[in-house]
This record gives structure tokens, sequence and C-alpha cells, in this order.
């Protein structure tokens, strides 16, 4: 398969509900299925390259296939904006998961369920592992942190939030692309057709009035609960996020681009002492995050997977 099938799920909130798109790779009745969650201001398909590889290595071996499943969090991609900003936060995040893993769980039983998660992807995904009393078809056996853990390097979050909500014109891909660049070279060296890839699903086309023909694919209300965090309130979170992380019994690998500014050395170190005691691995020239794209970390991840 060369293409994702979009589907989507219904999930509840506080209004009249909102749906949740998601890109299928793969057997659709596989019972092992990955999960891959985006990062803050990303899509789904950040993850084709690393998908293509899972399904490639899956059916070529003998376990007979795999389900690899990418959502657009709520307010990005193809997903539904929340008529309510104050939704655009992580345990709600986290609920909408649970809704989409019943929904698979309805299509085709589940038997293996392994996550992925990219910095919020993961934050989300400590959320899910960390609790085991949580409505989960069944345990998450395997959990891939992409450059996040419990305590988050507080400049980190202040560079992220100087472009947060910028949803930008844009009047070409390629000026798209270039303005994305800007504010990603911390992803580490890209091709300019890995970028453009990158960037593709990255952009939607605005009503012809607008006066640029594309703009980002994100809710800019997404910013507006972010923007409330001080560095005070980051620091009260860090201990509910340790105890989550206490609480994950999932193997765990833990991705660290080595020049991360959210991930610091200290806290990658902590992961591996504690809770599910991470291995950690580090990809040299990458800061926050890395892509899944290179071939050397897709092949850790598939490796650790698969």
């Amino acid at each position: 398969m060369t293409e994702p099938s979009l589907n989507y799920v219904t999930c509840a909130d506080a209004a009249e509900g909102h749906r949740m798109a998601y890109w299928q790779w793969g057997q659709p009745d596989s019972p092992h299925v990955v999960l891959c969650v985006h990062g803050l201001t990303r899509q789904g398909r950040d993850f084709d390259v690393l998908a293509q590889a899972l399904c490639e290595r899956a059916g070529a071996s003998s376990s007979g296939g795999i389900r690899v499943v990418c959502p657009d969090v709520a307010g990005r991609g193809e997903s539904d904006w929340l008529k309510d900003p104050m939704g655009y936060q992580v345990p709600a995040y986290a609920a909408d998961m649970l809704s989409l893993l019943a929904h698979l769980q309805a299509r085709s039983p589940i038997s293996t369920l392994d996550w992925v998660g990219t910095s919020m992807g993961g934050l989300i995904g400590m959320v899910v592992c960390g609790q085991p009393g949580l409505p989960l078809p069944v345990p998450v056996r395997k959990l891939v942190l992409n450059d996040v853990g419990p305590t988050l390097q507080w400049q980190a979050i202040q560079r992220i939030g100087a472009y947060l909500g910028q949803s930008g014109h844009f009047n070409s891909v390629q000026e798209a692309a270039d303005a994305m660049w800007k504010i990603s070279e911390s992803f580490g060296p890209h091709t300019p057709e890995q970028w453009l890839a990158l960037s593709l699903p990255m952009i939607k086309p605005v009503s012809p009035d607008a006066g640029s023909p594309l703009r980002l694919h994100y809710d800019p209300a997404i910013a507006g609960p972010f923007r409330l965090t001080t560095e005070e309130g980051a620091q009260q979170g860090e201990a509910t996020l340790w105890q989550l992380y206490d609480g994950i019994q999932a193997e765990t690998l833990v991705l660290r681009g080595a020049q991360s500014d959210l991930l610091s050395p200290q806290t990658a170190h902590a992961m591996t002492q504690r809770g599910p005691r991470a291995r950690v691995v580090e990809f040299e020239g990458v800061g926050h995050a890395p892509t899944l794209v290179a071939k050397d970390q897709v092949a850790a991840v598939a490796d650790f997977l698969l």
C-alpha cells in the first residue's frame, strides 16, 4: 500500500462532540495495531515513512501483517476544530485516543497494541499507558517516546509558544515549506524532497477571497491553553507526569535528538533508572524532534517494535 485510507471516529467533548480523522496503513483486520501520535502542531501524515516501513517488514515476516493507525489529533489535519478551545489539552486528547481504540477494536479485534508518540503524542501516551485502569482493548505492549519525557525544559516551551498559533498564509507550497523550515531546523538534516513530503499535509487551501491560497492545517486556537502555561505550573505538572511514567508497564524506548532543547540528557537518563526503565537511543545532529524519516531513526523504531 502506497497511500493510507482516511477514516473518522466520533469523540465526545463538552459541546456536541467532534470527528477525529485517522490514517490507516497496512492490513485493516490485523490484530497487531501500532498507534502513531504526532506532535503539537503536526498531523498524522508525519508517520508516512515509518508506517510504510513497518508494514513492509511485518508483511515479509511470519506474523502476516500489521495495522498502523495515525490520527490527526483534534484541531489538526482532517479532524474537526473544537468549539471550545480549552479542549485542546492532553487529557482530552487521551480521551479521544481511548475512543479511537474502542472504535478500532469494534472494527477488528486487537491482540497486540504498540504506541509511538512524538513530543505531544508521547505525553498522550504517558497518560494512556501510565494508568493501568483505563479501558484499553489490551494493555500497550511497547511504547516509543520520541524526544519527550516527564520533565520538559522551559526554554523549549517558550520557543514553541513564540510561533504556535501563527497559522500564516502562503502563495505556494514551496513558500509554506520554507517558512516551516525556519522554525523546524532542529528536526535535523532532510533532503528537499523529504521536507516537501513532510510539508504537503501541513497546508490547506483557504477561500479564494483570503488574499493567499494556502494556510497551515491547524486551528490557531490550540495556542490558547498552551499560552496559559507558566513555568511554575509546568514544574508542578512534572510530579504528575513522573507518577504516570512510573506507572507504565509497557516496554519503553526513548528517542532523543542529541541537540534537543525539550528533553534534557538528565531527564532521559532518569527515565532509564525508574518506571519502565526505558532504553534511550540518541541521534546526533538532531534537536527536537526526530521526524522518523531518516533510515537510522526508522530502523530504531522498527527493530524495537518488530
